[in-house]
């Protein structure tokens, strides 16, 4: 028996950093994000020779450890023990034994979200062989608890709520209580956007547990700056739900460019002297606005290109060596399925 799953990654549209605590707890958090056709995948084969063997088939990294009750949190494997351990804490109260195969479709701290999601697609995957009681709101929770509780992993919520839900959602937080909002979005609307919005890959990682600490630092200690930026960018994911559901897409790239203005007040870590270059050799090229997807400091970059811009952006931006990613909107979020 083999057990599978996946759950989509997610691009930021609009308020990122405000899910993060404490401004969230303070002032209440909204986001606008969608799922793309992007995936972390999970595969978990029982087995009975009282082992655990973990592989990152991406990361070309694997080990074998003893079944135990608990596996020791370190610095290797930590997403993949931290879900093992809860599963066993919370459900199942015995050591497991199987091998747990994963893949991303994008690299760690490319700001799609990928650590929250691949633990989203891991937990789908146990729920599926154990069949575990866990809705959408429970499986983004539990994720959030594993990464922000267990493995103490400075973040936000979005994240692991897109990797459940999938689709475009507006998300509202204040202190524990998220409300995701799905937008139903016209087919019109969506083609116009996945046509003119170009993602980018930037060819660097970052670590975004920096960058958040640095959030969180600013927003603790009221740095006046930092808070206006945030309830700016709180009200941007409002206005661009608006455009979006009543078809003013091309609204979006002026948006993006306030978000990103604003972004870069959060912390003086987001943005560089690369990444500035980056965004203005494409808005140069005919992008109305973009921004970094996720914490920033580097990964993918989104640009909105109304009408054929795209033709002038691609080529400008090759230039500087990053790679251009396809990619289309996903409704479906983290599923699972067993192949006997």
């Amino acid at each position: 028996m083999i057990i599978r799953a996946k759950a989509p990654l997610r691009i930021g549209l609009a308020g990122g950093g405000t899910d993060v605590s404490p401004y969230c707890d303070n002032y209440g958090g909204c986001i606008l994000n969608a799922c793309i056709n992007m995936y972390a995948y999970a595969t978990i084969e029982p087995r009975n020779d009282g082992k655990i063997e973990f592989c990152c088939e991406d990361r070309n990294a694997n080990k074998i450890f003893d079944s135990v009750d608990k596996l020791e949190i370190n610095n290797e494997f930590s997403l993949l023990k931290g879900v093992y351990n809860r599963i066993v804490k919370d459900f199942v109260k015995k050591p497991l034994s199987f091998t747990l195969t994963t893949y991303v479709d994008a690299p760690a701290g490319s700001g799609l979200g990928s650590s929250s999601t691949l633990v989203v697609a891991i937990l789908k995957a146990f729920q599926e062989w154990l069949n575990l009681p866990l809705g959408e709101y429970d499986l983004a929770n539990l994720a959030w608890s594993i990464e922000r509780e267990d493995l103490k992993m400075a973040g936000g919520r979005q994240d692991q709520y897109a990797a459940a839900f999938g689709g475009f959602n507006f998300m509202e937080f204040k202190g524990d209580k998220v409300l995701v909002n799905p937008l139903r979005i016209k087919k019109e609307y969506l083609n116009e956007l996945e046509f003119n919005i170009l993602l980018y890959y930037t060819g660097t990682s970052r670590l975004s547990a920096e960058i958040i600490e640095s959030q969180v630092k600013n927003a603790t200690n009221k740095n006046k700056v930092a808070i206006d930026a945030m309830h700016n960018l709180k009200k941007s994911a409002y206005d661009m739900k608006e455009a979006l559901l009543t078809g003013q897409v091309d609204r979006m790239g002026i948006l993006l460019n306030e978000g990103w203005e604003n972004k870069k007040k959060m912390s003086s870590s987001i943005s560089n002297s690369v990444i500035d270059n980056i965004y203005n050799t494409a808005t140069n090229a005919g992008a109305t606005g973009g921004k970094i997807s996720g914490a920033g400091g580097g990964g993918f970059f989104m640009f909105y290109c109304p009408h054929n811009a795209r033709y002038k952006v691609i080529p400008s931006l090759q230039e500087l060596g990053g790679e251009f990613r396809r990619f289309r909107f996903t409704n479906i979020g983290a599923e699972s399925w067993t192949v006997n």
